[in-house]
């Protein structure tokens, strides 16, 4: 058996690649960034054929100055951001950019299916209510916006997909990624023709359903020329890059539960059998016969993201001097405010909004500002309302019948020893933190390790690879002014949203 598992994970701003041994020890590893782009309020869409061009040069930059070997390379994974519909044609052409995540185009398409289908109907098949975020309103607003393009589909592709097809030649459709078209049975793990039927989804544009760690396939003689990588090695199918995540997180057993910390913030929760609210999300986790309750928001480490870009000129320029980054000067002036922030209380509704409130037009919101209040306040008051985002969602998922007990942290996020406290204080939960930077290509590349044989099975796989790094414990002193502060922040929404449905409505 060749020593080596590749991960690629496609990422809402940039993709990761890593190469790990059978330890799980990262061996080298690289990243290339691209755009997101927004023509237009409420669209956020990315170029697929980007995503490819940027993981070739980014690999090929890699193994240029790598002690790995291409040769060396038993197996690839891979993961990607939920919720694209990359509508390819017989040859496999893009046939345009692909709406993501946040994108919430669709509302009006989603509002007259859950009235002429039925909502209740459509989730009790499905698991998910049907909202803009997912993939069925996408396909659905090809169909009504753009027939020229929906008339040449040939395939829909999810961004994992997407990336083993151009590297195998073979278009698929993994079982974890099934969970963002309506018409996928969550009970069964297939497509049901009737309600592809319903709802207007031609069902001959979706792919085969693979499990996660099937092998779909070998890298052709095209894509080893473009990618740097050896023709011949196998790629399995791959999955969500929140259920990778999961997996690399070292969660398999039913009740533990990853704390989502990259661009998108939320939670995922292992179960072991089908448990849907119509409030969270529902999926397949990538290892068999387990699901993974969900919260997802747009508001996680990409708010830290954008205050850096739009606010950290001094910091930055500060970091070029004292050799520390922007956001390690971030972490300080925020671990010099008062836990709550003396007040300030953030909605981090920076896309809209996922779960649990679903809604596209909700805004971020900064409340309790005075002429006191500093940067410091502004950083931590964001590390703190996304905390109470993952509040709110855990808070629902324990109504739903899922208890947790402790979180699992991953994600850049997780690198911040403040945020994470932070976290633990406002859940009230301990957090562990196993390899925070690189639990989703991990994860990626243990799906490949099991579908070439290298473990046995992914106790195996979680047993050799995963380590904890650090442990959270939540500090009790800081529970009155956190629940002071989490109040402010349901009843800020609560009194908010009908202004911000007026102003999405103009």
């Amino acid at each position: 058996m060749k020593p080596y598992l590749l991960g690629i994970d496609i990422g809402t701003s940039a993709c990761k690649i890593a190469v790990f041994n059978r330890e799980g020890t990262v061996i080298d590893s690289a990243a290339g960034e691209y755009e997101v782009y927004y023509p237009q309020p409420g669209w956020a869409e990315q170029d697929p054929e980007e995503w490819w061009r940027v993981i070739c040069s980014t690999m090929k930059e890699m193994f240029a100055k790598s002690i790995v070997n291409p040769e060396d390379i038993a197996g690839i994974g891979i993961d990607g951001q939920s919720w694209s519909a990359i509508a390819v044609d017989k040859k496999g052409k893009v046939l345009t950019n692909t709406p993501i995540w946040m994108d919430t185009r669709a509302f009006s398409i989603c509002r007259d299916l859950n009235e002429t289908v039925g909502a209740e109907r459509i989730f009790q098949l499905s698991g998910n209510s049907l909202q803009p975020s997912y993939t069925t309103a996408k396909i659905l607003w090809y169909k009504e916006h753009m027939p020229e393009v929906f008339e040449n589909i040939d395939k829909i592709l999810q961004s994992n997909s997407y990336i083993g097809f151009k590297l195998t030649g073979h278009m698929t459709q993994d079982i974890s990624q099934g969970y963002g078209l309506h018409c996928f049975d969550m009970h069964t793990g297939t497509w049901n023709k009737e309600m592809c039927e319903a709802l207007g989804i031609p069902s001959h544009i979706l792919p085969d359903i693979y499990s996660c760690h099937d092998v779909i396939g070998t890298v052709t003689e095209e894509a080893a020329k473009e990618s740097g990588l050896l023709a011949g090695i196998p790629v399995v199918a791959g999955g969500l890059d929140a259920a990778c995540g999961t997996l690399g997180a070292g969660v398999i057993h039913t009740g533990e539960t990853q704390e989502q910390g990259g661009q998108a913030g939320g939670m995922s929760i292992c179960i072991d059998s089908y448990k849907a609210d119509e409030r969270l999300i529902l999926s397949y986790h990538v290892v068999p016969g387990k699901w993974l309750l969900q919260g997802g928001t747009t508001g996680g480490g990409g708010v830290m993201r954008w205050l850096e870009k739009e606010f950290a000129d001094y910091e930055r320029e500060e970091g070029r001097k004292t050799g520390k980054s922007s956001l390690d000067l971030f972490n300080h002036l925020a671990q010099a405010v008062n836990p709550g922030s003396d007040g300030l209380v953030f909605l981090p509704y920076m896309a809209g909004e996922r779960s649990p409130i679903w809604d596209p037009n909700a805004k971020g919101v900064f409340y309790g500002l005075d002429f006191g209040k500093t940067k410091g306040h502004f950083i931590r008051a964001a590390m703190e309302g996304v905390a109470m985002s993952l509040k709110h969602n855990l808070d629902v998922a324990k109504e739903a019948g899922a208890e947790v007990d402790v979180l699992r942290a991953m994600g850049g996020s997780a690198n911040s020893l403040l945020w994470t406290q932070i976290k633990s204080d406002i859940t009230g939960k301990p957090i562990v933190v196993p390899s925070s930077d690189t639990a989703t290509t991990l994860g990626a590349a243990m799906l490949a390790g099991v579908g070439v044989g290298m473990y046995l099975d992914f106790e195996e796989a979680v047993k050799m690879t995963v380590e904890n790094k650090r442990y959270h414990v939540p500090n009790q002193a800081d529970r009155e002014v956190y629940d002071r502060n989490y109040k402010m922040y349901r009843s800020l929404y609560e009194n908010l949203k009908d202004m911000m449905s007026e102003e999405g409505e103009q």
